[in-house]
Formats: C-alpha cells, structure tokens, sequence
C-alpha cells in the first residue's frame, strides 16, 4: 500500500518509512506525490492537529494519508512548547533559534528540574473515512547545550537516560527502538495489522 506523508521533513518521512515498510506499506512525502497544500494546524491537542493534517489532505488526495504532530512538552515550563513546539521561536525559525529559545528559557533551572517529554501522535486516514491512530511519548531531560549532529529539531538538546546521548548523538537505529515517533508508529503498525 501506498500512503502519502502530510510532510515535507525527510528526516520524519524517513522514520516512517524505516517502521511501516516492514509491513509492506511504502511511504512517499507530499511533495513527491506532487502534493504541497498546507494545512494550519489549529488544533488544541496533538491528535487534533495529525487528523487535521491527515484528513484535509486524504480529501485532496484520494489516496491514503499518515500525518503527525509532535512535540516537546518541558515540566519546568508548564508544558511548552508543546503543540507549538514547530512555531516556538515563529514561524520561519530554525532549528538553532529554537533550540536557542528554549535555552535561554531554562536558564538556571537546575538538572534535575529539566525533565521533558517528546510526545508524537500519528494519524493515517484512508479515503473511505477510516481513521487509525498511534500515541507515543518518551521520558527525557533537557541539556544546557546541544550535542550531536544527527536528528532533527530538539534532538540536540533531549538526552535520555537509558542510551547517556542525546537524541542526536544516536544513530537511526537506536533513536527509532525507543523515539515517541517509533513509539505511535508501533501503536499505528499493530492497528493497521489488526484491521487491514
């Protein structure tokens, strides 16, 4: 089966492709498929915003969808950036400016106060109207600087305890057995096997 990504960013189309090509689904990006609508994502809950996604553009389409929304949810700071975690420092920021924010936001707050969540909804919709969805969350502490050079996003700054690395110190391997992306596409996989 063939599923369009909602997404432009190779590095998630890549872990979708690396998890769901094992049960003979091939994942191509939006563009590729000649796709480049965009859709606002104005939900107030992740899931709202990867049905957002997925539905608009499995509308346009005909054809089945995956979208996600995922994010950084840090304790110190209440839960942000949470569904904002892509427009943090605005909309045509970088990867560096918000990464820069969130560390300027954190300033002072010790170690063991910088707890963090990387929280990933996926959602594939087919276009007879069924929806699948997958939820994932991962447990992790935010560094005072980045380290490591693979990943995407907050990568740099989200260090997990069970590997002692960042997110970007790991290779793809190790970052998809345990990654709130692998996580909800795991989820995702066993809902499609069970209902496809």
């Amino acid at each position: 089966m063939r599923v369009i990504a909602a997404t432009n960013n190779a590095g998630k189309i890549s872990e979708f492709a690396a998890i769901l090509g094992g049960i003979g689904i091939e994942v191509i990006g939006q563009h590729d498929a000649g796709f480049d609508t965009h859709v606002d994502e104005t939900g107030a809950t992740f899931e709202q915003n990867a049905l957002l996604k997925a539905k608009a553009i499995a509308k346009f389409a005909g054809t089945a969808v995956i979208a996600d929304d995922s994010g950084l949810c840090v304790d110190a700071l209440g839960g942000r950036p949470g569904v904002f975690s892509a427009r943090y420092a605005g909309e045509d920021a970088s990867a560096d400016m918000f990464i820069t924010k969130l560390l300027n936001e954190l300033k002072g707050v010790p170690p063991a106060l910088r707890s963090a969540q990387f929280v990933s909804v996926v959602a594939l919709c087919l276009p007879d109207g069924r929806q699948f969805i997958g939820r994932g969350t991962v447990d992790g502490m935010i560094t005072e600087k980045p380290a490591g050079n693979a990943g995407f996003g907050y990568d740099p700054v989200f260090w997990v305890s069970a590997f002692d690395k960042t997110f970007a110190q790991m290779s793809s391997v190790e970052k998809n057995s345990i990654s709130h992306r692998a996580r909800a596409l795991a989820m995702l996989k066993d809902a499609l096997l069970k209902n496809l």
